[in-house]
């Protein structure tokens, strides 16, 4: 195994399992009677890492690969079965390790984030689409960035401009993107802080959504439209914008979440939850060695 890649396991893990036995919150439930996992709840979650950094969308094929070229970091590999569904189980971790992470680097206190919603493709075909038990939740919807309707969900997420996970939530795409941006700011008023600048493109107009935030303190950067008197366009506005763009490409193409092969909310939920930690631990463990660019997966994608 390449020796970048043997450092950055040994650190996630490192990390992953301190944090699980300091805060008890975290911990799975277990009955106190009965046989122990043979794979520790942080061996689960740096696997799944390490699957989406090497780009096996198939868990089959990662788990064979695995069990060939892991064995001195994981004694037991698991099978498909039992790998996916202690995953699926797993979210409220994936989620929690994300934020620890993130609170970790130095950029959690970066004074200006970036906002954007993307498209997760769910199904292609009208059969797919009947019997999907995304249905419901998944809609169509219409990508401007490419010109294309597709039927999925979408991501929306804050970052900073380095391309750090801030907050995000999976939403029916048509549902406004201010709507789930403000819900995501309710849920975590903390986040806020006086001073802080959020970029956003021109879909996050709403004098309501930009009153909430100055009532934070928050001013929202977006271009200016034709009715808005006496503003004027940032000259930061154009490069962040396309820093969020590289970001959604990170996570969509070298992380495959084009890919994800979710099929049900649960499935979909933690597929991408597994590439938002990916990003994360990337970018975290980039920061702790000196690595530029942060979120430069070069280091760990060929191992």
């Amino acid at each position: 195994m390449d020796a970048d890649l043997d450092t950055f396991v040994t650190a996630l893990y490192v990390m992953i399992d301190d944090s699980l036995r300091t805060r008890p919150e975290l911990r799975q439930w277990r009955p106190m009677v009965g046989l122990a996992p043979k794979l520790s709840d942080a061996e689960l979650l740096t696997l799944a890492v390490i699957q989406a950094l090497l780009g096996f969308t198939s868990e089959t094929r990662f788990l064979r690969h695995a069990d060939t070229c892991m064995r001195q970091w994981f004694p037991y590999i698991p099978h498909q079965s039992g790998y996916n569904k202690r995953l699926r189980k797993a979210e409220g971790q994936l989620r929690a390790v994300i934020r620890l992470l993130a609170v970790e680097t130095d950029l959690w206190d970066d004074d200006t984030w970036v906002m954007d919603s993307t498209p997760v493709e769910c199904g292609r075909s009208r059969p797919t689409v009947l019997r999907s038990d995304l249905a419901g939740w998944a809609s169509y919807g219409y990508c401007a960035s490419h010109s294309r309707w597709f039927w999925g969900l979408r991501l929306h997420l804050v970052c900073t401009p380095a391309g750090l996970p801030v907050t995000f939530a999976l939403a029916n795409p048509k549902i406004d993107e201010r709507e789930v941006a403000r819900d995501l700011f309710e849920a975590e008023s903390a986040l806020l802080r006086p001073g802080q600048r959020i970029l956003a493109d021109k879909g996050y107009r709403s004098k309501e959504f930009e009153a909430f935030l100055a009532g934070h303190g928050v001013e929202l950067v977006r271009p200016v439209h034709k009715n808005d008197r006496g503003r004027q366009t940032s000259p930061l506005l154009k490069p962040l914008r396309q820093l969020i763009e590289s970001v959604n490409a990170t996570l969509k193409v070298q992380l495959d979440l084009e890919r994800h092969g979710g099929r049900t909310p649960g499935g979909v939920v933690t597929r991408v939850l597994q590439r938002l930690l990916a990003l994360t631990a990337a970018i975290w463990h980039n920061g702790n060695t000196g690595q530029r660019p942060l979120r430069s997966l070069v280091a760990f994608d060929h191992g």
